[in-house]
Parts: structure tokens; sequence; C-alpha cells
């Protein structure tokens, strides 16, 4: 039976260590069908939701070396989840699924071994997907590129204006 739970918490260990974060939820009143749709909601973001004894997740968390915060929140009913990649789709997923059902909800979380509030993962959860984040930063890092040959382009512009002003009075 011990080699079973050391293989359970290694299991964890591994997926927190291959995830740039955790989000630790409630699950609490969360029906069977609820829970599978909230599962294929997050595999779709890049994210899996992981229920696990939390004296499991403590020692886990503890050997990923996450904030020894994060343990007053393995309390209850837990949901860890954990992705590979944004913890933004994640969140917001948690987030919206929480506004139609009124679970799970989010007691804390950690990225990049900061301890984050329920506050700072809906404040994540509110910023847009990282596609439209990536084209938001090239429209900005191309704004003054393509003021710039603008501001080129007009006194030959302009100077081609007048010239042709002149040829149609004569």
């Amino acid at each position: 039976m011990k080699a079973i739970k050391e293989e359970i918490i290694n299991d964890l260990i591994g997926r927190l260590n291959a995830s740039p974060f955790m989000i630790v939820a409630d699950y609490n009143g969360i029906t069977v069908s609820q829970f599978e749709e909230l599962r294929g909601r997050l595999a779709a973001a890049g994210a899996g939701a992981h229920v696990t004894k939390n004296s499991y997740a403590k020692r886990a968390s503890a050997a990923a070396e996450y904030p020894e915060e994060i343990a007053e929140y393995l309390t209850g009913q837990t949901v860890i989840v954990t992705g590979e990649q944004d913890v933004c789709a994640a969140a917001k997923v948690l987030k919206d699924f929480h506004k139609e059902t009124e679970k799970p909800e989010m007691r804390a979380g950690v990225l990049d071994g900061k301890l984050l509030n329920p506050d700072e993962l809906n404040a994540l959860a509110a910023l847009p997907p990282m596609d439209v984040l990536r084209a938001q930063l090239l429209g900005t890092l191309q704004s003054p590129a393509s003021t710039f040959v603008r501001l080129l382009n007009e006194p030959a512009s302009g100077l081609a204006r007048v010239l042709k002003a002149k040829g149609e009075q004569g």
C-alpha cells in the first residue's frame, strides 16, 4: 500500500514540475457530469484537473518547492489544475464554469513559484487569449515603423499632389 501512495505522490510531483502553474479549487457539490464537462473544457485549454488526497498534494507541493502557504488551501474537497502552457486559459475556464454552475471556487494558485490569491487568478482569467496578446504586441511593435515610413513618404506625396494640382490648373 505504501508503494502505491509513493507512486501517486511521485506522479503528482511530476505533474507539478512539468507545469508552470497550479490552481487549487474547491469542487464540493459538483456532479460527476459537471466535473467531466469541466475536465473537457480544461483539456481544450491545455490543462488538466486532478483530484487527490490533500496530504498527497501537500507532500507533492513541498517536493516541487512551491510556497509553504499553499498547504493552507489544501483542505476539503480539492481539485488541482495544472497545464503545460497558459495559466490564463485555465483560469478563464474555471471562472466561466463558476459563473455557470457556482462551482468550483478557485482558492489559490502558484505561478512561477509565487502564491496567487483568487483575485489575482480572476485578473489572469480576464486577460485576452495568448494569440490576441501576441497580435496586440506585434501591432505595437509595428506601429513606430509604419509611422516612420509614412513620415518619410509624406514630403514626396505632398510634392506629387502639388504638381498634379498645378497640371490640372493649366
